[in-house]
């Protein structure tokens, strides 16, 4: 049996943080968006990590499957990328004029990402989904952008929706809405504003939270291809959670399209914050008229580290390492479950999994049990995908399993 975890230096830790820190921790990390229930049964802070494993403030150890919401694709402190880091770090990093490693990292994405013309850096996923849709309305002289429910394509006040805190009417009066699968829907929406769509962005497939996620429909890309090419629409797609987890050369490659534009982050630089816009040639000149930049956008030690990521990705063949580790893990989740009686969906690619206990609709049975994995050391989170890294080891899995049946047994 694995010890249960005690929280007591992080509960302290937050108290602190809430006298200083809106919400102690802010966002998806944080306590307050519901992505820790109870709040008493997970660790609030870390105090260091490395390969598959994070630490909290009391000593206990966790097996991450969050790996920091997914930058951490080759596990934290990967000693390649960490040496490219430093070899960089020691020569410039934010300067006046940007480091020609700058190009070098540019000339590899355009290498790798199969629909690449160009690459534009930047730091947050966000920051490049913004940039997509400027790009899209810059090269389209329209205002209307498509999306599909149950998306997340960043913070920014476009991407949100109406009711949420400080929104406003107008910043999401141009917005559309169709159902994922809905091709019907997405033809009707094009006929009903002909000549007005700007463009078209979409996750490659639907992993949003609080639903089991879904695969494209056979032939549904390739429509979607087809509508946005005959009615001058740029496609975009938000490969920021699922970039590399399939297919090196891109999502849309994957599934076998071709985007106009496709944004890249998390998983580009093992961590170092870099995010990354891709687009055909046609756009480069409607994205070099757009005024958007930021103070370290040009830093040259997460270009190393995305070079150095990107490259040790193509040399493990990372897409089909994380799938076979990702689907030894969900045959044995759904096979621990089923030995307590008990229905879990897992969804998504087996890479970025997202796991649902289908046998209460209130969420509630499935929270205390993602609860009593934690509690345990096993770090899985209520309603979100999870994320498979290279550093995850066999011996990972199986103890992963075994704190999966205690705490299924424990509800």
């Amino acid at each position: 049996m694995h010890p249960v975890y005690r929280f007591d230096k992080s509960m302290e830790t937050l108290k602190r943080a809430m006298k200083v820190i809106p919400a102690g921790i802010y966002g998806h990390l944080g306590p307050v968006e519901g992505a820790h229930i109870p709040i008493d049964a997970f660790p609030k802070y870390c105090s260091r990590a490395d390969g598959a494993y994070f630490w909290d403030l009391d000593g206990n150890r966790f097996i991450d499957y969050m790996c920091a919401y997914g930058p951490i694709i080759l596990g934290y402190h990967d000693p390649d990328v960490d040496e490219a880091a430093a070899r960089q770090r020691a020569l410039a990093d934010c300067t006046t004029a940007p480091s020609d490693i700058m190009v070098d990292f540019a000339e590899l994405m355009v290498d790798t990402v199969a629909s690449a013309d160009w690459a534009f850096f930047a730091k947050n996923g966000n920051d490049v989904t913004s940039l997509a849709v400027l790009t899209a309305r810059a090269y389209t002289h329209r205002k209307k952008i498509v999306f599909f429910n149950g998306y997340y394509h960043g913070v920014s006040p476009w991407a949100q929706k109406l009711g949420y805190s400080g929104i406003l009417e107008e910043e999401v009066a141009n917005n559309i809405y169709v159902g994922w699968n809905d091709l019907e829907g997405l033809e009707r929406v094009f006929q009903e504003n002909k000549g007005q769509i700007a463009g078209v962005i979409a996750q490659p497939y639907m992993h949003g939270n609080l639903a089991d996620n879904q695969m494209p429909a056979p032939g549904f890309w390739q429509r979607v291809r087809k509508l946005c090419t005959d009615n001058s629409t740029v496609l975009i797609v938000d490969d920021v959670r699922a970039g590399f987890r399939l297919d090196m050369a891109g999502s849309d490659h994957y599934f076998g399209f071709e985007a106009d534009l496709i944004c890249f982050c998390k998983a580009i630089a093992n961590g170092y914050n870099v995010s990354c816009l891709c687009g055909k040639d046609f756009l480069k000149t409607a994205v070099s008229g757009i005024n958007y930049t930021g103070s370290y956008w040009m830093s040259a030690v997460p270009f190393a580290a995305g070079i150095a990521c990107i490259q040790k990705l193509k040399r493990i063949d990372a897409p089909k390492l994380l799938n076979a580790k990702g689907q030894q893990l969900k045959a044995g989740l759904i096979a621990a479950a089923a030995k307590h009686d008990l229905d879990l969906r897992v969804t998504g690619a087996p890479s970025l999994f997202y796991l649902r206990l289908a046998d209460d609709p209130s969420f509630m049975l499935h929270q205390r049990w993602i609860a009593e994995c934690v509690k345990r050391g096993v770090f899985f989170t209520s309603h979100h995908n999870h994320f498979i890294n290279a550093a995850l080891s066999d011996a990972d899995i199986a103890e992963t399993l075994e704190i999966a049946d205690e705490a299924f047994a424990a509800l």
